[in-house]
């Protein structure tokens, strides 16, 4: 074991200086990361008071500045605004003369690769499109889980190495994406996080209604244990009444979802359609089944009092998929384990979280259009950043 004292970060000569465009989530987390590793902040623009708040914790003694200012004092400026704000930023920031020859300028975007900087490149910039793939908070455990976090990496071939050492030095895993290739990237981690927040806030919700006094609690082991199977097995992971086809089971979770909580029938059905398509592409779902699932499960404007598959009473009677005795009986009970011996986290539980987080971009920045004034949030609250 290494017991050499470890020099303070401060006390190293800083590589770079940093700025920071958009004090929201995002940036000050990135700026406080690279001081770690010996560059050092001098300027941060902000407006709101949450984000002088923030900047003050994770950049103390680090001025706030306007945007102009930030370039004119730093060598490597964050632009860490919305999606929708950059182009205008950085169109403005190169017609006013602030973008400086050899200044190396990241915007941490999702959806944006390194062309939205081209203004910036002609005003002698050099380039880089940085998106840290996870949620930010705005407090200082945001600098400690960027160490492992995967960073989308988009630049000119030039600075690529440039732009995945500095990655590195903020303790994340660089993947390369090319640059017409990074709407179709931000849209998958659009997909795999983005909506998380709202499944599991309306599933708590539900459990609430149905007499749970700690819905996180029973959440959290379930939610966690489909994450870890689903990232280890992918769609052999699927388990739960749509991959079983347990149509009956499914028709009743609609009833009720109409009951108590109308508002979410629509991304159900929608969840439970993809759910089917994906269990019956990989063997999951056995076809004979799947009709009434699909049934079930097909758009209609009834109220959703379709009989369910086990009370219909015509010539065309079969066994429900809950009463079946032949060879693939499987066990379906209310633990949430099936008889694969695999937790159950299809119930309901899928989806993903916030970009605010996954796309790295803070989400609330204003633009000024007079004067290029950014302030990187204005939905601030408790909740992450997940781009």
């Amino acid at each position: 074991m290494n017991t050499t004292p470890q020099p303070d970060p401060r006390d190293r000569p800083a590589r770079l200086t940093v700025g920071v465009v958009g004090a929201g989530r995002v940036g000050p987390a990135l700026a406080a990361s690279l001081q770690l590793a010996g560059h050092r902040p001098v300027a941060v623009s902000g407006v709101s008071d949450a984000s002088r708040r923030r900047a003050a914790a994770l950049l103390p003694d680090v001025p706030l500045m306007r945007p102009a200012e930030v370039l004119q004092r730093a060598e490597l400026v964050l632009l860490t605004v919305p999606d929708d704000a950059l182009p205008g930023l950085v169109t403005g920031l190169a017609e006013t003369g602030a973008v400086r020859p050899g200044q190396l300028l990241v915007h941490t975007s999702g959806r944006y690769g390194a062309r939205v900087l081209d203004p910036a490149l002609r005003a002698g910039a050099l380039p880089l499109a940085l998106h840290p793939a996870m949620t930010f908070t705005g407090t200082p455990v945001d600098v400690q889980r960027l160490a492992g976090c995967s960073f989308g990496v988009t630049a000119p071939e030039e600075l690529r190495l440039a732009a995945e050492a500095l990655v590195i030095e903020m303790g994340g895993e660089p993947e390369w994406i090319a640059e017409d290739k990074r709407p179709l990237y931000h849209a998958a981690l659009a997909l795999g996080a983005n909506h998380l927040v709202t499944l599991v806030a309306q599933s708590m919700e539900l459990l609430r209604t149905a007499g749970v006094e700690a819905p996180d609690r029973m959440l959290g082991p379930l939610l966690g244990a489909s994450l870890d199977n689903a990232l280890r097995s992918g769609d052999a992971a699927l388990t739960g009444p749509v991959a079983r086809g347990d149509a009956g089971t499914v028709a009743a979770h609609i009833v009720e979802l109409r009951a108590h909580a109308p508002q979410a029938v629509a991304g159900y059905l929608a969840m439970a359609r993809a759910t089917a398509d994906r269990a019956l592409d990989h063997g999951l779902l056995k076809a004979e089944l799947a009709e009434d699932l699909l049934g079930v499960l097909a758009d209609r404007t009834d109220g959703g009092n379709r009989t369910a598959p086990e009370d219909r009473t015509d010539g065309g009677n079969r066994t429900a998929p809950e009463d079946r005795t032949d060879g693939t009986d499987r066990v379906d009970g209310t633990d949430g384990i099936d008889d694969s011996g695999r937790v159950d986290g299809t119930d309901g539980i899928d989806g993903t979280g916030r970009v605010d987080g996954t796309d790295g971009i803070d989400d609330s920045g204003r633009v000024d259009g007079t004067d290029g004034r950014v302030d990187g949030d204005g939905t601030d609250g408790p909740g992450g950043d997940a781009r």
